[in-house]
């Protein structure tokens, strides 16, 4: 069993509020999408409230940036949901719902295996990206660095 994971987090601008027509096509497929996320090898653990979403969760002045966080086995499995599965599509059409953001809007990290990190963490980790660029401590998919242990 690793001794650390993965975790994951990342914002988005919507075009609109999510109850807004230009939203519904995103709105519509939220819990196919958890769902397979919950479903997916390699997905230990993903943010959300009551509702099942993220999607309340407003960490910004903005209102209109929404928040994903999740927890991966590894860099690949969490790759491999993003591109190579049904979200992929979804990925691939963001820019139906969601205006382009200036700097990164994904962070990586490594937590040990059972840590469960908050949302106030990701946003953390995410400012530290964008002053700093890539390091241990906040990297991308891209941009990668080895867990603690390696």
């Amino acid at each position: 069993m690793a001794s650390y994971h993965v975790a994951q987090y990342n914002i988005a601008k919507m075009r609109a509020e999510l109850d807004d027509p230009v939203m519904q096509g995103f709105v519509s497929r939220l819990d196919e999408l958890n769902h397979l996320a919950d479903a997916t090898l390699g997905c230990v653990w993903r943010h959300h409230t009551e509702d099942g979403t993220s999607t309340s969760i407003r960490a910004y002045k903005d209102k209109l940036v929404i928040i994903n966080m999740s927890i991966w086995e590894s860099i690949d499995a969490l790759r491999a949901f993003t591109y190579r599965s049904d979200h992929g599509p979804m990925y691939a059409a963001r820019h139906i719902w969601f205006e382009p953001m200036e700097g990164h809007t994904l962070v990586l990290w490594w937590v040990p295996a059972g840590a469960i990190p908050d949302a106030s963490q990701g946003k953390v980790r995410l400012e530290l990206l964008r002053r700093r660029g890539p390091s241990s401590q906040a990297f991308t998919m891209k941009e990668r660095f080895p867990p603690p242990d390696e």
